[in-house]
């Protein structure tokens, strides 16, 4: 009896010394989370967004930046894992019959005009030959995300991306002006992958308005097409050390409705010798002979 009644206060002392540093350890995490950080001020008095923002906080959205032990940027693509019945397939297999498709099992996605539902549904099923991610061009906006690299300079900004992984994305940047100005005219007519973008502040809000968009990129995967008339709203805010990005896209040509894409939110990358990893050369893929279904 004795010994068990001291094997329990001994069971008891350790669990009450494991709570205590349990409950140690988390005021020190929750002390140094990014988000108890202030958040930085430009000479401006707006939120400084420079810093390279490639880690995933909790609670955020997509979005593939990755780092390894060095603190070298790699960008992944999700793999939508295997089904329990599937033969042949390993971990990293994207297959049109695994079983679960994840990506496209997300409830917010762009409503498209009923005449233009065919058209999604034909280009999703032969994404292998029709997804531009393989044709060795650029994600374009919406679809590239946030950048991997924010540099804040007077008035403007410029974002720098790291290359797309599985797909063809390059480490590409866009230089944005933040002083307030009207689209150029000229430019909006001459349509690019990244379009024509300007920039202002609203509040702590950095607002990013682009038009000028060539018609050769999806929004996401899916078949998500667009026009050339196609409208991107993009809003960037720091708290911290946590960067929280949220595009809007309006099409009106297509959809029923501007899309409200799911937010992202990151996290700096504080270690000093981090650096955008150069991409991998881009593949050519003879598509007339491509037989299986493999999509991404």
């Amino acid at each position: 009896m004795k010994y068990r009644l001291l094997r329990f206060t001994l069971g008891t002392v350790a669990a009450i010394t494991a709570c205590l540093v349990l409950s140690s350890s988390a005021q020190k995490t929750d002390t140094s989370s990014p988000a108890s950080v202030s958040t930085p001020r430009a000479p401006d008095g707006h939120p400084d967004l420079s810093g390279m923002w490639n880690g995933a906080a909790a609670g955020g959205g997509g979005g593939g930046g990755t780092t390894d032990d060095s603190g070298n940027i790699t960008t992944n693509v999700a793999s939508r894992r295997c089904a329990p019945n599937q033969r042949g397939c390993g971990e990293q297999t994207n297959q049109t019959v695994d079983g679960e498709f994840s990506g496209r099992m997300d409830p917010n996605r762009p409503v498209y005009k009923p005449e233009f539902w065919d058209k999604v549904q034909d280009l999703d099923r032969n994404t292998n030959t029709m997804d531009p991610l393989f044709k060795c061009q650029p994600y374009g906006v919406p679809r590239m995300g946030p950048p991997t690299k924010i540099v804040q300079a007077g008035n403007e900004v410029i974002f720098l991306y790291a290359a797309g992984g599985a797909g063809t994305q390059p480490e590409d940047f866009r230089v944005i002006p933040t002083d307030g100005r009207e689209h150029d005219p000229v430019r909006s007519q001459d349509v690019t992958f990244y379009g024509d973008s300007v920039g202002h502040w609203d509040g702590d809000t950095l607002v990013i308005d682009s038009v000028g968009f060539n018609d050769q990129t999806w929004l996401d995967r899916g078949g998500y097409f667009h026009t050339d008339n196609m409208h991107v709203i993009e809003k960037l805010w720091r708290e911290g050390n946590t960067l929280h990005y949220q595009a809007t896209v309006d099409d009106p040509g297509v959809l029923l409705q501007p899309w409200v894409m799911t937010p992202r939110t990151l996290r700096l990358n504080t270690n000093p010798k981090a650096y955008i990893r150069e991409g991998d050369p881009c593949r050519d893929v003879d598509y007339a002979n491509m037989v299986s279904k493999i999509r991404h």
